[in-house]
């Protein structure tokens, strides 16, 4: 309820600008596994290497071991029992007017998608999924590997003009 509440509430202008213009990408996706992390940073440095500002949050799930030390985390403990977010790292990425904002992940979270709801970023990007087109601006139909998913993201976004 509270994630509906903030998609409904968040009155951010939503529109893309043309790739070559965007100055600031936020990345955000749940840990699974070192192959991911690996995935998500090849990316990371080709955004930079395009010249953008990136912030990266990732969802580090029960039981699962943080990859990667230079990424901003939460997790299920940074939510109260009533559905509250209190981490001050995803409260601050939620407030980055970021250009672009991806969502990397190829299974629905609901944490996730409560950051994405919450997001002021101007055009959210993520995989289709029926049940999700409130979230995002941009859905990309990919129902293969991460490392495809981002690929397929890249490229429509930098078609962008």
């Amino acid at each position: 309820m509270r994630t509906q509440s903030a998609l409904k509430k968040n009155k951010t202008l939503r529109a893309s600008i043309p790739y070559k213009q965007a100055q600031s990408m936020g990345i955000i996706f749940t840990a699974e596994d070192k192959n991911k992390h690996q995935d998500i940073k090849e990316f990371m440095h080709r955004l930079e290497h395009d010249g953008k500002h990136v912030q990266v949050l990732v969802l580090l799930p029960e039981k699962n071991e943080n990859h990667e030390f230079e990424f901003d985390l939460f997790s299920l403990k940074d939510v109260s029992f009533w559905g509250k977010l209190n981490s001050a790292k995803a409260i601050r990425f939620c407030e980055v007017p970021f250009d672009f904002l991806f969502c990397i992940d190829t299974q629905s979270n609901p944490l996730v998608l409560d950051v994405v709801a919450r997001s002021k970023a101007h055009c959210r990007v993520g995989r289709f999924n029926q049940n999700e087109r409130g979230y995002f601006e941009m859905m990309i139909e990919q129902s293969g590997t991460t490392k495809g998913l981002i690929e397929t993201m890249y490229k429509y976004t930098q078609k962008l003009r």
